[in-house]
């Protein structure tokens, strides 16, 4: 644990914002709102938990990652251009024609990512069979996969997870990124989850809440789960949708939002000026 710099991964936690705001206004539209809120999560996986190798994104021992919420790809191509999968220049093109780029994560594509997702709830089959085939060939990597509390309503999320508990998939950490809104509402109002963690322990999981925006604790709470044998592993992260870009956040209906190169950089600026006061990205989770 001490040579873990959490400080450096609040940074690569910024940067990802500013990278990923940065590259929505510049095409002028985007999912920025989940994006935001996957910032520290992505920290700390690229920032000292997975083993990757951004000059051998194909590297069989690699850890994975299954983004199953595809729609917030500017968030992971944010991360993967920072480590250096790809030149930076690329996050100009975001959801342009002709990117490499496009608005939903493609495996074929873009370097780092390891599969195509975008249909929600599919993303949570593909990660548990990737476990799987690991576990099947004595690999000792880890199997991540993010998806979305929205995304949750889908009946093939939990099929995956109850795979995951039937094959003892104990290398398999699923997030859940718990901002509370979906694409036309909060959860309570469209579909009303009750109580994920609940359901992730009914199901068999390992299960674990942490606040969405401290690194330290998320990092925590991922060794932890490595250290529970026998069982796949939740962590659910409480975060805001929006989460430490200011527009974004106050904004109700914030799953896609529409704002120019100006509104972008304004949010910069903002960033910028709470990381440096030591307020960044926010308030304590509750």
């Amino acid at each position: 644990m001490s040579q873990i710099d959490f400080q450096q991964m609040r940074r690569l936690s910024a940067d990802i914002r500013i990278e990923t705001v940065r590259a929505i206004g510049q095409a002028g539209f985007g999912h920025i709102g989940g994006s935001a809120s996957l910032a520290e999560v992505l920290a700390v996986l690229y920032g000292g938990v997975m083993r990757v190798d951004p000059k051998n994104p194909h590297w069989e021992d690699r850890d994975y990652l299954v983004l199953s919420k595809g729609h917030c790809a500017p968030a992971l191509y944010a991360v993967l251009a920072l480590k250096g999968f790809f030149p930076m220049e690329w996050l100009k093109t975001v959801n342009q024609p002709g990117t490499n780029l496009p608005s939903h994560a493609d495996g074929k594509k873009v370097p780092g990512v390891d599969i195509s997702t975008g249909s929600l709830g599919q993303g949570m089959s593909s990660a548990v069979g990737i476990a799987l085939g690991n576990h099947y060939l004595g690999r000792d990597n880890y199997t991540y996969c993010i998806v979305g509390d929205g995304e949750a309503n889908e009946g093939q999320v939990w099929e995956g997870a109850e795979a995951a508990n039937h094959f003892k998939l104990d290398r398999f950490i699923c997030f859940v990124d718990w901002n509370k809104k979906q694409l036309d509402g909060r959860l309570e109002d469209v579909m009303d989850p009750v109580d994920l963690a609940g359901k992730f322990r009914a199901f068999g999981f390992d299960t674990q809440t942490v606040c969405g925006w401290d690194v330290e604790a998320i990092y925590r709470t991922i060794e932890q789960a490595k250290a529970t044998p026998g069982k796949p592993h939740a962590i659910i992260l409480d975060t805001i949708k929006g989460m430490g870009i200011d527009f974004a956040e106050k904004e109700e209906f914030n799953h896609y939002l529409t704002f120019g190169p100006e509104t972008a950089e304004a949010a910069v600026a903002e960033i910028e000026r709470r990381f440096a006061a030591g307020t960044y990205p926010g308030g304590d989770c509750q």
